[in-house]
């Protein structure tokens, strides 16, 4: 594996300061080794530009991550801009700048929310020539919106295993796990880039930096599970891991605010979750192009595992319980259009994605009356 120079730095930022971010973030920093990861923060700036970020981690042990820099938007975080003096009236020394010859690597740990926000829009004054960019975001489809409008950039997917979160401002829980599996984006499944590059050369600088970043985050950083992939190997753990949040997530808000274990208990819920399950294993042969590697827990194995995790509240019933959108489009719009271009109907899914997408507009449209009444 390629390692960095070793006079030359390496700069990361990380487009989102939230649980996730924070803790893979504060794994690759090592100045030591040449390897500076940066933040970008929005409600949470004030604190970890203060007083960086407490980590309360179940297998590092408890310590403070203080970014090489933390910008308050992705805006202030754009190399070449110039801005103008502020006057600091603290005794804290000024933040570093972006770095003047850009980015290496961009990593995007903000909610994958396509119906709401163009995020490769966003990052795009972040993303020079060199840049690779890394997707740690759930849900099906969120690769093709910045391979389109970076059709020459290596694009690193990556699937998170990991119980954390964000207690406070700037204090991160970590209670369960850490395995991270990455692999490279060239073409997606049935697509090509518009780009006068080849695929396999997209891929190949994908895989570069994908090595260097299992070398940082498992040396350096001393995380056990770094697991390293084809980009259909990807694929194909993003489809795994969408059998639990498409059937967990959205029924968690549908049916009142249960929790994944308790979701199990009722009859008839255990069917419809078991159902959605089945819809998803089924048509993820059909959408790769090959059938489901047999080491992967079947519908039946997950089930059981998550009667076990008693009291968890997935992310989606958060954010509703929140008043913040949820990720329908990744974890459920997007599966159920891919699925038919293969030619496979998902009509469980496709109900729950029609109920929760008329009560978020529902919700949405109330909230704006009440504001102007």
């Amino acid at each position: 594996m390629s390692s960095p120079d070793p006079v030359k730095p390496v700069h990361i930022l990380f487009v989102g300061a939230g649980a996730v971010g924070c803790f893979y973030a504060s794994r690759l920093h090592h100045p030591e080794h040449n390897l500076y990861a940066s933040l970008t923060a929005r409600s949470n700036y004030g604190v970890i530009a203060s007083s960086g970020v407490n980590l309360q981690t179940h297998t590092f042990g408890d310590y403070v991550f203080k970014p090489h820099s933390v910008f308050p938007s992705v805006d202030a975080a754009v190399p070449g801009v110039s801005r103008p003096a502020e006057t600091d009236t603290s005794q804290q020394a000024p933040p570093q700048p972006p770095p003047g010859d850009g980015w290496d690597y961009v990593v995007v740990t903000t909610k994958a929310l396509p119906d709401q926000t163009d995020d490769a829009a966003m990052i795009a004054p972040l993303v020079s020539a060199k840049t690779c960019i890394v997707l740690i975001q759930n849900g099906i489809g969120v690769e093709e919106p910045y391979r389109a409008r970076f059709p020459q950039n290596p694009i690193i997917s990556a699937v998170t295993v990991i119980s954390a979160e964000q207690i406070k401002q700037g204090t991160i829980r970590q209670n369960r796990w850490t395995r991270i599996s990455i692999g490279p984006f060239g073409k997606g499944l049935d697509g090509t880039p518009d780009s006068g590059e080849d695929v396999d050369g997209l891929v190949k600088r994908g895989e570069e930096c994908m090595s260097n970043l299992a070398q940082w985050w498992g040396v350096h950083g001393k995380i056990p599970d770094v697991k390293i992939h084809s980009e259909i190997e990807l694929q194909t753990i993003r489809w795994h891991k969408l059998c639990i949040n498409s059937a967990f997530n959205p029924s968690a808000v549908l049916s009142g605010g249960l929790g994944n274990a308790d979701q199990l208990k009722d009859a008839e819920l255990r069917e419809h979750i078991m159902g959605i399950m089945q819809e998803v294993w089924d048509a993820a042969p059909k959408v790769l192009g090959q059938p489901l590697p047999d080491d992967l827990g079947t519908p039946e194995r997950i089930i059981r595992s998550t009667e076990r995790n008693a009291g968890a509240k997935p992310s989606m019933l958060l954010d509703w319980e929140s008043g913040r959108p949820m990720e329908l489009e990744v974890i459920l719009g997007n599966p159920i259009k891919i699925a038919k271009r293969a030619g496979v109907t998902m009509p469980r899914m496709q109900s729950v994605y029609a109920l929760l997408r008329s009560m978020q507009n529902q919700r949405d449209a109330n909230n704006s009356k009440n504001k102007l009444a």
